[in-house]
């Protein structure tokens, strides 16, 4: 007799375990983030010896996008692309012109049921950073590498979010510089940047 209850109250275990198991699991899904965003910071220009550093400032507007799957309702992982046309400010040519720019790179975050409270970091892969020509400067800063954390807060269908960026353009490529053209890894930029973006993360 024992024995069968032994049995009988395993069993039972086993079976609310499958069970909540398998609610848990029901609450995984895709998602599908839509967001637009506002930069502001500055790019950093390391020049080779003898020349001196320059401070480029970067603001606008840009448009993104996130997309993955959350497990549990708590933890997120995604893809995270991003573009932008912001207005880029040279100090070393004293002028400034229109950009286009672009990153890609992979999401991992956890969500609260605190007031909607969502905190993540992105490794960013790739990214180009492409000023219009200033006189007879015209570069393209490529190969970006680095990350961003960010936090939001989720209301409704809606999340209100700031971001912290730190990355580097590995490459710059002289589309025109006086005569001289090509791509050089002597000269780097390194950027920090403040994002703020509104999301609608919608669950698929």
């Amino acid at each position: 007799m024992k024995q069968l209850m032994k049995i009988s109250f395993v069993t039972l275990l086993m079976a609310f375990a499958h069970q909540a198991n398998a609610e848990e699991l029901s609450k995984a899904g895709l998602f599908v983030e839509p967001m637009v965003t506002y930069q502001t910071g500055d790019t950093k220009l390391d020049y080779p010896a003898p020349l001196d550093s320059s401070e480029e400032h970067v603001k606008g507007l840009g448009l993104g996008v996130r997309l993955g799957f959350h497990v549990w309702e708590s933890v997120f992982l995604g893809v995270d692309a991003r573009y932008s046309m912001p207005r880029y400010e040279s100090s070393a040519l004293d002028e400034a012109a229109d950009a286009k720019a672009y990153n890609g790179g992979i999401t991992l975050g956890a969500q609260t049921p605190v007031a909607g409270l969502r905190v993540w970091g992105t490794y960013l892969l790739t990214g180009e950073l492409d000023p219009e020509g200033i006189g007879q400067v015209d570069v393209k800063y490529k190969d970006l590498k680095g990350y961003r954390i960010g936090a939001g807060l989720y209301i409704g269908v809606v999340s209100l979010n700031l971001e912290y960026e730190n990355s580097k353009y590995d490459t710059t490529e002289f589309e025109k510089l006086g005569p001289i053209s090509g791509d050089t890894d002597d000269i780097t930029g390194d950027n920090k940047y403040y994002i703020l973006s509104v999301s609608f993360p919608v669950s698929l």
